[in-house]
C-alpha cells in the first residue's frame, strides 16, 4: 500500500512540475521565440495534448493501486454528484470561449494599457466568479462518488495545487491588466459564485 502510494504521488509530482513549467512565462518567453507568431495560436491544444498524456499514467496508477475504500455513495446520490462533475466539465469550455484574451501568450507578456495587454471585458461566467477553472477543477474531483486512501490523498494534493495555480494566475492578469483587474477582485469571489449581481464592465 505504502508503495503504490508513494508511486502516486511521484506521478502527480511530476505531472504538476511538467503543468508548471509550461505555464510559466520563461516558457513562453521561449516559445514566442522559437515560433514567433504562431504561439498563440499553437500553445493551448500543445499544452492540452501534454497535459491529458501526463494524466493518463497517473489514472492508470489510481486505477491499478486504489488503495481501501473510504466510501462509496449509494444511489440516488450518487448520480446527482455525477450530474454536478458533468456540469463542471462544462464550466472549463466557457471559461476559455469568454475570455480567450487572457490566454495569449503577447498580453501574459506584456504590460498594463499596452495594445497587447487589450482590456479585461468581462464576460459569460467571469461576471459571477473569477477562476471558473478551480471552481470547476474542486467540484470534479470532490463530486467524486467513491473514495479510497490514495484517491483522497491525491485529491488533497491537487486541491493544494490547484489553488495555488489560481494564486499565481491572479498575480500574473494583476500584472497584464493593472487597476482594472484589483478592482474587479474586489467586486467578484474568486471560487464562490457572487450570482445576485453580475460584474459590469466600465464604459
Amino acid at each position: 500500500m505504502v508503495l503504490s502510494l508513494v508511486i502516486v504521488v511521484i506521478s502527480l509530482v511530476a505531472f504538476a512540475a511538467i503543468h508548471s513549467f509550461m505555464a510559466s512565462l520563461a516558457f513562453k518567453r521561449h516559445l514566442m521565440k522559437v515560433l514567433g507568431p504562431s504561439a498563440d495560436r499553437l500553445f493551448m491544444p500543445l499544452f492540452s495534448i501534454i497535459a491529458v498524456l501526463t494524466l493518463l499514467p497517473l489514472a492508470y496508477l489510481l486505477y491499478k493501486y486504489p488503495g481501501p475504500f473510504l466510501y462509496i455513495v449509494p444511489s440516488p446520490w450518487r448520480w446527482a454528484m455525477v450530474g454536478g462533475q458533468l456540469i463542471a466539465a462544462g464550466v472549463a469550455p466557457l471559461a476559455l470561449l469568454y475570455a480567450p484574451h487572457r490566454f495569449r501568450i503577447r498580453a501574459q507578456l506584456s504590460v498594463p494599457q499596452s495594445p497587447e495587454a487589450g482590456h479585461l471585458d468581462i464576460r459569460g461566467i467571469y461576471r459571477w466568479v473569477r477562476d471558473p477553472f478551480l471552481l470547476s477543477g474542486l467540484v470534479m474531483i470532490w463530486l467524486t462518488p467513491f473514495m479510497t486512501v490514495n484517491l483522497l490523498i491525491i485529491y488533497l494534493l491537487a486541491t493544494i495545487y490547484l489553488y495555488l495555480g489560481s494564486l499565481h494566475w491572479e498575480t500574473r492578469l494583476v500584472a497584464q491588466f493593472g487597476d482594472e483587474y484589483r478592482e474587479y477582485q474586489k467586486q467578484v469571489h474568486r471560487i464562490i459564485p457572487k450570482f445576485n449581481t453580475g460584474y459590469q464592465n466600465k464604459k
